[in-house]
């Protein structure tokens, strides 16, 4: 090797050659070998300790520092002796002498490295390593380079990657809860010691005009004077260096209290002074005092004290995340409810100078926190360092692990660089306000049951504070937060309720009034009466991932409020609704006046811009109306039908009156003076006028059956007017919003309320006549589906109320022969035109025809598949020359993919509903036609060269031959054969190689049906062969078959497919469970430990970590077969095939492995194993070659 300064030199200028812009790909390849070639020579850590103490570059430092933690980390075995005690002394030292000028990314880092060398080598070797971290947080000098180290230890030791043993990992987490009471008390002092030295010079405030009041709440939340004083007393101005030496030791006690078990060791006194420091993130005035004249460097100081409230709130929620709380440490919970209730008073209390709403948004850090970000970023930019994404716990190592993995150098985004780049400081990734967000949802979610029975804790306060909270937050999300946390109070309240119906009055008489409150505000702010400056922000274009806009999203979750308390008090929450939505309907039922007639039809005559907006904004309040009435349709059904029902007919026949309006004067087809805001305003009120009528259907449906009883004629008036409402807007005129709407009432009319008299109605004959109608302009697809749907329900769901005899079946059977007759008369027609070869224009006019035929029939089926036998019966005998025809059809199309993916969709929808109706015959061919027309040939064109679609094809026919296997009794029996042929010999060997999980599910969930539901096809009864022969034996049969499934199964977790491998692992699961499959003889002598083995080594190569708790729990249920054999021959037959371990670790792993038998055990010496065997094979990797392994 050159000389120690020559390489120095050398690496100097490969570094900064590697980064400099001009330098190609090919040029840094070449450097990343040397470099690893470099590091992998003996002794290469002594050069990087040279470079180290003698390089100011920080590539440089940051490269020997990765060649150290890759030595420790892999190599460390095989280190000598005498080289381990040489670097645990110097590197130590180097840290100690330029820990204060060192860029403190390469400070973090060297620090991460010793802490690897105490990961190693501690207690035993390492003896004073953590003695040492006490003694530096004890010295004021390096404080801070302590708590830095005592951080790291706590993220590198508690928690610990897979590369140390588990009784390593055991001893590690044991040795710290060793030392958490020295560390508590310590970071207890420091933060007291602080806290108490700055208190002294804090100026007294002058006493607030509303202290009175503040003084009350807060005494009763804190039922202490002593506390409140001591709460209330002013915040100490902290320097720079106090400022950072406490945010370093509230970051150690955040990451403290993730892992360490809630016990007396977290005293009284500790969480006094979290509370003190939580205060900093709700303290405006300190912060301006911070920063008066503008100075930048104040300014930076005002908000880091706003960042040791964050970090202080990060640690209360840490605690309080905890639901397994110790009966000693309830007090101390309550305690802490009380004092962060106290910051909540604090941040809510609303006096002249400033309102609750501008608060809030000063502490809201959001915007300080993207600036710090964009920062951040030019920094690390200029900086030029890659970034390779950490392996070892990312999230909490990004400040410190710019490590360069396996010394690869790639040029990547800099930008996770390091938590802050402003000095030594980590940026406030997260605003107070999202803390204190975080906090009340978890006090309501995990602790309010356990809290609410103290006397002491007033929670009817706590409402009112959480009420002032939510409804000034600064933003749509911290608001969309605050109603995620009224959800839960609600439903733990609904719950509470349910659980003790006795004291129901009681429960809702003391919350009664919060909730009003709250009805009452979140109806307000969705509407624009009242809160239009906020909801024009609304985003109502833009779709998020669940499909829905910003507008609607916040729509929805403030209806589930409403929701939510209109079951708890619904005579309360109509009668705060129906008023708001009268007001309402009253300008939309009132534009009639002003509608006159121009030369090209009718026009709105309000055109004054201030009217305009007006009614904008009534209308949009409207619809949200009219959705929140929808919503809460099913609050009058049921149980409570009677005692609701005038408040329910109320909303109903103002809902019939506003549809019947607006389809009368055809307000969505009227002209206005802004036609881009208020014309879709109006469709959207009148559509959703629709939807809210068609939400109480089930009322309707209720009200039918009570009504036939008596006078039936409130009823039929009712459904009359609504149909005359539906039946003009059926039509290719109508904007499809509207179109689609009415149709999806006219189905819910015909399908949940089925009155005996709508086919009679006229408005239905005339929906009838435009459907039948070949001249007629055709509906948008969607739409003509639903009113056939409608129109075919209206003529086989039995009538209710009515017996069998009443129920005219033959005349609705000929009057549906005659509606599907005239639907598929085009469909019908190809018959004959299918066989001889089409031109293309013809083949593409068949294809709409087939498509919009089949379209219609498949949901005509699918609606009434699981209705009574006899509607089956009429929609078969209307379908059966349609299904005859497709069948005919299906061999023209074969590879016409996109068509055969419809036709098999029909069939498939055919055999699910009605294949009792098509009888044995016609479905044995039906099975038949697709067994020939599915050659291997045809598979393997449809699978390999027709993309998604000719999967889909595949996918469908195998669906199809799922429902057969699936049939009882006989009849389908001598299909399995050839069935399991198809699947075994032609259609797995094509699939096998292919990495795409397409139509691999289907076809394991189809060999699962057939195993599942024809176990006697393969194991005869055992019963029977025991009255015979006096002992029960299985009879196997088609064993070559079941071995081949058996095989194919096994093959499958070998797969990298993951949402394969948990289907099939619970297939065979099941199959366990219902028919004791591994305990059958076939699969117990020669599968058992095949399949055991596979799993293990999936668990061993970590390729499906997700599943680690399905799959140990599949091996103990198989090992439980027979775990004398599990024990004596395959664990030691396993270990003796497993490489990378010498027969010494072979012993170790067999020891290690207990042999017991209950599930919890059994799994964690599973999981201890595999993680065992790892660690093996990574410390027998990293010794050197030749080593003697005694």
């Amino acid at each position: 090797m050159a000389s120690e300064e020559a390489s120095l030199r050398a690496l100097e200028s490969l570094m900064t050659e590697f980064f400099h812009d001009c330098t190609t790909n090919e040029r840094k390849r070449e450097i990343e070998e040397l470099l690893n070639n470099f590091a992998q020579q003996i002794g290469a850590w002594r050069f990087c300790l040279y470079f180290l103490s003698s390089t100011r570059n920080d590539y440089v430092m940051m490269y020997s520092l990765t060649v150290f933690e890759n030595l420790i980390n892999k190599m460390w075995l095989g280190v000598p002796s005498q080289d381990k005690m040489e670097i645990r002394s110097c590197l130590p030292k180097l840290l100690l002498a330029h820990h204060k000028t060192l860029p403190y990314f390469i400070r973090n880092k060297l620090c991460k490295v010793i802490v690897d060398i105490g990961r190693q080598d501690w207690p035993m070797f390492y003896h004073d390593f953590f003695t040492n971290i006490l003694q530096l947080i004890q010295s004021p000098l390096t404080t801070p380079l302590g708590l830095i180290m005592l951080k790291t230890t706590s993220e590198e030791l508690a928690c610990p990657r897979e590369d140390l043993s588990v009784a390593r990992k055991e001893e590690l987490r044991k040795l710290l809860l060793d030392q958490v009471q020295t560390v508590l008390g310590l970071l207890t002092g420091i933060l007291e010691t602080i806290w108490d030295k700055h208190s002294v010079t804090a100026a007294t405030p002058p006493p607030s005009p509303t202290a009175g009041e503040s003084g009350d709440l807060l005494s009763n939340l804190l039922q202490s004077p002593s506390a409140a004083k001591l709460l209330n007393q002013p915040i100490p101005i902290l320097d720079s260096e106090s400022e950072y030496i406490c945010s370093l030791a509230l970051e150690c006690l955040a990451h403290l209290f993730s892992w360490i078990p809630l016990s007396t060791s977290i005293t009284p006194s500790l969480l006094t002074t979290i509370f003190h420091f939580a205060r900093f993130g709700c303290d405006i005035r300190a912060r301006k005092m911070a920063s008066v004249n503008g100075s930048s460097q104040n300014c930076v100081l005002g908000q880091e004290r706003g960042r040791l409230g964050v970090l202080a709130m990060s640690c209360i929620n840490e605690l309080m995340s905890k639901n397994c709380v110790p009966m000693e440490f309830e007090e101390y919970l309550l305690r802490m409810f009380q004092q962060t209730f106290y910051l909540l008073q604090k941040i809510t209390k609303d006096n002249n100078a400033h309102t609750v709403k501008s608060r809030l948004e000063e502490l809201d850090e959001r915007i300080w926190s993207s600036k710090r970000r964009v920062e951040r970023y030019k920094v690390v930019r200029e900086l030029k360092l890659p970034h390779i994404h950490s392996q070892e716990h990312q999230k909490r190592h990004v400040e410190r692990d710019v490590s360069y993995v396996s010394y690869t150098f790639h040029e990547q985004d800099a930008t996770l660089l390091c938590k802050g780049v402003n000095g030594e400081k980590g940026c406030v990734s997260c605003s107070y306000i999202e803390k204190f967000t975080d906090f009340l949802r978890l006090f309501v979610s995990v602790h309010l049951r356990r809290i609410e029975s103290y006397s002491q804790f007033p929670v009817v306060e706590f409402l009112t504070l959480l009420f002032k909270y939510t409804f000034h937050q600064p933003t749509h999300e911290g608001y969309f937060s605050c109603l995620d946390i009224w959800t839960l109070f609600l439903d733990y309240l609904t719950s509470k309720i349910k659980s003790r119906l006795a004291d129901k009055e009681a429960v809702l008489s003391r919350y009664k009034d919060a909730l009003v409150l709250l009805l009452t505000e979140v109806l307000n702010r969705i509407q624009f009466r009242y809160n239009q400056a906020q909801l024009e922000e609304l985003d109502d274009e833009t779709l998020d991932d669940d499909q829905q806009t910003e507008w609607q999203r916040y729509l929805r979750q403030s209806l589930e409020v409403v929701a939510k308390v209109m079951e708890l008090l619904p005579s309360h929450a109509f009668s705060t609704l129906f008023p708001v939505l009268q007001d309402n309907l009253e300008v939309y039922l009132g534009l009639q006046q002003f509608v006159v007639t121009s030369g090209s039809g009718h026009r709105l005559n309000i055109t004054a811009e201030n009217d305009c907006r007006r009614l904008h904004c009534s209308l949009r309040d409207l619809s949200s109306l009219l959705q929140a009435v929808g919503r809460l349709a099913e609050y009058f059904i049921g149980d409570v039908f009677a005692a609701r029902f005038n408040d329910a007919l109320t909303v109903v026949e103002r809902l019939v009156k506003v549809t019947l309006y607006g389809s009368q004067i055809k307000l969505y087809n009227i002209e206005t003076a802004v036609p881009s805001v208020l014309k879709p305003d109006l469709i959207d009120v009148h559509a959703q006028s629709l939807a809210a009528l068609q939400a109480y259907s089930h009322w309707l449906a209720q009200f039918y059956s009570e009504a036939h009883r008596q006078n039936p004629q409130q009823f039929i008036s009712l459904v009359s007017t609504a149909m005359e409402a539906v039946t003009p807007l059926i039509s290719s005129k109508v904007q499809e919003k509207l179109l689609l709407s009415a149709c999806h009432l006219l189905v819910s009319l015909a399908t949940t309320v089925r009155p005996v008299f709508l086919i009679s109605i006229p408005a239905v004959q005339k929906v009838f006549n435009r459907i039948t109608d070949t001249s007629a302009q055709p509906l948008v697809d969607k739409a003509q589906v639903l009113v056939c749907r409608a129109l075919s329900n209206v003529l086989l769901l039995p009538w209710p109320n009515l017996p069998e005899s009443e129920q005219q079946w033959a005349v609705r059977s000929t009057n549906h022969a005659s509606l599907i007759s005239a639907l598929t008369r085009d469909y019908r027609h190809l018959k004959s035109s299918a066989i001889a070869p089409q031109r293309k224009m013809q083949l593409e006019d068949t294809k709409v025809i087939i498509h919009q035929t089949l379209s219609v029939l498949e949901d005509i089926v699918e609606s009434i598949s699981g209705e009574a036998t006899k509607s089956r019966q009429i929609c078969y005998q209307s379908l059966q020359e349609s299904v005859q025809v497709s069948l005919a059809l299906f061999p023209a199309f074969i590879h016409q993919s996109d068509v055969t993916d419809e036709m098999l969709s029909f069939f498939l929808t055919l055999f699910q509903g009605l294949r009792v109706q098509m009888g044995v015959p016609f479905t044995e061919q039906i099975i038949q036609t697709f067994l020939n027309m599915f050659t291997r040939e045809q598979l393997a064109e449809s699978i390999l060269h027709e993309g998604s679609t000719g999967c889909r094809v595949v996918e469908k026919f195998l669906k199809i031959l799922q429902v057969v296997v699936q049939e009882p009794g006989q009849v389908f029996k001598p299909f399995l054969p050839s069935i399991i042929s198809l699947c075994m010999e032609q259609v797995c060997p094509i699939i096998a190689e292919r990495p795409s999980p397409d139509v691999k599910a289907e076809l394991f969930e189809l060999l699962f049906r057939i195993l599942h539901h024809n176990w006697r096809y393969f194991f005869k009864s055992s019963v029977l062969a025991s009255v015979h022969r006096g002992v029960a034996e299985e009879q196997m049969e088609n064993e070559v078959q079941f071995s081949a499934i058996m095989q194919a199964f096994g093959q499958s977790f070998l797969q990298p497919d993951i949402h394969l491998f948990k289907q099939n692992l619970f297939y065979l699961e099941t199959l366990n469970t219902k028919q004791k499959l591994y305990h059958k003889k076939i699969f117990r002598t020669t599968m058992l430990f095949q399949f055991v083995n596979v799993l293990l080594q999936v668990l061993v190569h970590k390729s499906h970590d997700l599943l680690q708790e399905e799959i140990g729990i599949a091996i103990y249920n198989m090992a439980s077969v027979d775990f004398d054999s599990f024990y004596a021959a395959f664990l030691p037959e396993f270990l003796a095939s497993c490489d990378g371990v010498d027969s010494n670790q072979k012993n170790v792993l067999g020891r290690n492995f207990k042999m017991d038998r209950d599930l919890p055990s059994f799994t964690q010496n599973v999981h201890r194993l595999v993680n065992d065997l790892r660690y093996y094979r990574l410390c027998n990797d990293s010794l050197p070659p030749g080593t003697v392994k005694l």
